[in-house]
């Protein structure tokens, strides 16, 4: 693996880093951490990478590494810039044959989005998109239970996001993680939604397994002085008739990070939130509400798969990140051995939910700002 991004006092690039290494499947053999060279430097060398591998550019990195020999070179990048440094880098690395790990929202507009989708397909290249909260093992295993039809017809969702860490203009000091994600001409036309609402949205369609086709969206911005949304929330209707409520909310002081998702059927449904990371709750019509565990013999090969412990050891998280990076990584070794990858290992997200993701920002701004009541989700 390579990585741009991800230098001196970023946050996300220290995660994917851990995530990549947990199960020993990837090597960190090469960098471009900063658009400052000797910040660049300095990172690398605290990574023990060696010197002709740490580049002062990621233009400089793919071009170098292209050179190298197929047993040498990197066999993909993770870039964990801010989102206006996501398109060039991630074009330049699929223009050139790598396969890509990118950070989300996934560019900083749709059109973006849609180019890079176009490169992807045409050169046949993986692409994961980092959106952490479907790694977790008992939310696979709330998606294979929703698929199975168990609960009939789905007919309500909802999902949740709420934060307190932006309550206060924390952009006004040296905070770079407030400043950077309330800076349109850095975040793009959403704060709230495109940080933490993409998240809540992507994991609503990956574990109702359904597509949204209308929304209605109220945005808001509630601190003064803030250049971009800081809490929302959206109704939602989706291709098989179900509705559903999302919010997000990045002023909501006290909270964490609680991401929460409700999925309801005709006979019953399932629960799941990160502060109980462990357990999926399974709701009946007609019987008692049940508890199951990760790491436990019943689950399915998806939940499984993605566990390292026995039942009772907490994995959080680190882990859930970590199972992107590994489902990934056997991908691309599947490919390079000319194999077909196991559909547990096919099972992260992909090109195809970032440009859903970018297309869920461009719709709820437009929703929000408009005077139309629903608008069309358009791609």
């Amino acid at each position: 693996m390579g990585m741009i991004g991800g230098g001196p006092g970023a946050f996300i690039g220290a995660v994917h880093r851990i995530a990549a290494n947990i199960d020993g499947e990837i090597e960190l053999v090469c960098g471009a951490f900063s658009s400052d060279p000797e910040k660049s430097k300095q990172a690398g060398e605290m990574l023990n990478l060696s010197p002709t591998r740490i580049y002062g550019s990621y233009k400089e990195m793919i071009r170098r590494e292209t050179e190298l020999s197929a047993t040498e070179k990197m066999d993909f990048v993770s870039i964990v810039t801010p989102n206006h440094v996501h398109f060039d880098p991630a074009k330049l690395a699929l223009e050139n044959g790598f396969h890509v790990v990118l950070d989300k929202p996934m560019t900083f507009d749709l059109a973006e989005a849609k180019k890079l989708q176009a490169i992807a397909k045409k050169g046949q290249l993986f692409f994961c998109l980092t959106h952490t909260y479907t790694g977790y093992p008992m939310v696979k295993e709330a998606r294979q239970q929703v698929l199975s039809g168990k609960f009939g017809k789905i007919r309500k969702i909802y999902v949740e996001y709420p934060q307190g860490w932006l309550s206060t203009f924390l952009e006004g000091g040296d905070q770079k993680q407030a400043a950077w994600r309330t800076d349109p001409s850095k975040s793009g036309i959403a704060g709230c939604m495109g940080d933490i609402g993409t998240h809540a949205f992507n994991l609503a369609e990956y574990v109702s397994g359904l597509k949204t086709m209308k929304l209605c969206a109220d945005i808001n911005i509630v601190v003064e002085g803030r250049k971009l949304d800081d809490d929302g929330a959206v109704l939602l209707k989706y291709d098989n008739g179900a509705t559903g409520v999302l919010f997000a909310s990045q002023i909501a002081a006290g909270e964490e990070n609680n991401v929460k998702v409700r999925v309801f059927g005709e006979k019953g449904g399932i629960e799941w939130k990160q502060e109980d990371e462990n357990s999926l709750i399974v709701k009946w019509l007609d019987k008692p509400k049940e508890t199951w565990r990760t790491g436990t013999g019943y689950v399915s090969s998806f939940a499984s798969h993605n566990s390292r412990t026995p039942a009772g050891h907490p994995e959080g998280y680190l882990e859930a990140f970590a199972n992107l990076y590994r489902n990934f990584a056997l991908c691309v070794k599947a490919q390079l051995a000319g194999q077909t990858p196991k559909a547990e290992w096919l099972d992260f997200p992909g090109i195809e939910d970032g440009v859903r993701g970018m297309a869920f920002i461009e719709n709820v701004i437009k929703s929000g700002k408009g005077t139309e009541k629903w608008v069309d989700f358009t791609v």
